[in-house]
């Protein structure tokens, strides 16, 4: 009867330690799922692909950096990486090539929604899924083909796009204010991206109304700078125009050093490009245009199509300007287009 008694006992605590272990192991494994996931919800996940660097330099870190704006809209829209949000994140260090590889897989990981920016991105990605949602922030999404229109995009792009044609001729304007005494104009741009042989086509058309020859000079890598600089020098151009993408934005100390070395007054199409050292530009916020894109994140997460979302166009457009470039040039800038800058760079 004793033995028997004991035999009970044994079992009963070998019971009782295997159900604590249990409990224990379940305990720990539910500590390392997302909260939203422990009360059934799905925890998306999306993928964000840029062309630029994974780590950020000491610009991207000012309080305008364009991807905390986006992913602080996005936490303020509820979405909390780690909780309710994967984010699976893909940086081509500045060589576009790597782009259509780094979106596939991005696709292979079956994202619910790909964010990305620049036309030349945009249509790497579309090229390889048209079922995976894709949330853009573009150039010229309706001209490049990237949508069908702004107000009905069709297919699976939506987002954020400026229009080249409106930028281009402000851009040409504005850079003649600051010179005036334009004889002869570059332009520095990237054939890679499609958006930019729009702006040249444009900026163009205003160089032939001003009657004024134009150099354009295509730029595919940063080893050519030097030879391309050199090359506006002989043809003694005395005013530049940067059209900006993903590959001159990603090198824009090294243009705007060389236009200074070679005493080039040069309009830029960003303002990281004046934060730089740059002497004049003028174009969309990019910081907002990022936030206006969660927006989008946010609706396709929650069950939108991006074909029934119209495209919107940039809220916010900067005119800047570094005087301290100015007056090493030896420019004075009108008073009455400082008046009209949104920021003066002293």
């Amino acid at each position: 009867m004793i033995e028997r008694r004991i035999a009970k006992a044994v079992i009963a605590n070998r019971v009782l330690v295997f159900s604590l272990v249990a409990v224990l192991a379940v305990s720990v494994i539910a500590s390392l799922i997302p909260a939203e996931a422990q009360q059934g919800g799905k925890v998306a996940r999306l993928g964000f692909l840029l062309s630029s660097s994974a780590i950020p330099t000491t610009a991207d870190l000012q309080k305008r950096n364009a991807r905390n704006a986006f992913l602080n809209q996005l936490r303020d829209l509820g979405w909390v990486e780690g909780q309710n949000l994967i984010i699976e994140r893909r940086f081509a260090e500045g060589h576009m090539d790597r782009l259509p590889g780094l979106a596939n897989e991005l696709m292979q990981l079956k994202v619910d929604v790909i964010f990305t920016a620049g036309d030349r991105a945009i249509q790497d990605v579309k090229d390889g899924t048209s079922s995976i949602p894709i949330v853009m922030v573009a150039c010229d999404a309706v001209a490049t083909g990237l949508i069908a229109s702004l107000a009905r995009p069709g297919g699976n792009v939506t987002g954020v796009t400026c229009i080249t044609a409106d930028l281009s001729a402000k851009r040409a304007e504005l850079l003649r204010q600051a010179t005036p005494t334009i004889r002869r104009l570059a332009v520095l741009y990237n054939p890679g991206d499609p958006h930019t042989i729009l702006e040249l086509k444009h900026t163009r058309a205003t160089a032939e109304a001003w009657k004024i020859p134009l150099l354009p000079l295509e730029f595919h890598d940063p080893a050519e700078l030097e030879s391309l600089f050199a090359l506006m020098k002989k043809d003694r151009s005395d005013a530049l125009l940067t059209v900006g993408d993903n590959l001159t934005i990603i090198h824009r100390v090294a243009i705007v050093q060389l236009a200074a070395k070679n005493r080039l007054p040069a309009m830029y199409g960003f303002r990281d490009f004046t934060d730089a050292g740059g002497l004049i530009s003028y174009g969309p916020n990019l910081p907002e245009m990022f936030r206006q894109a969660a927006f989008y994140v946010d609706k396709i997460l929650k069950g939108a199509k991006p074909a029934d979302l119209p495209v919107e166009q940039p809220t916010k457009f900067e005119l800047v300007i570094n005087l301290k470039t100015a007056k090493a040039l030896g420019l004075t800038i009108p008073q009455s287009l400082l008046q009209r800058a949104d920021e003066v760079i002293q």
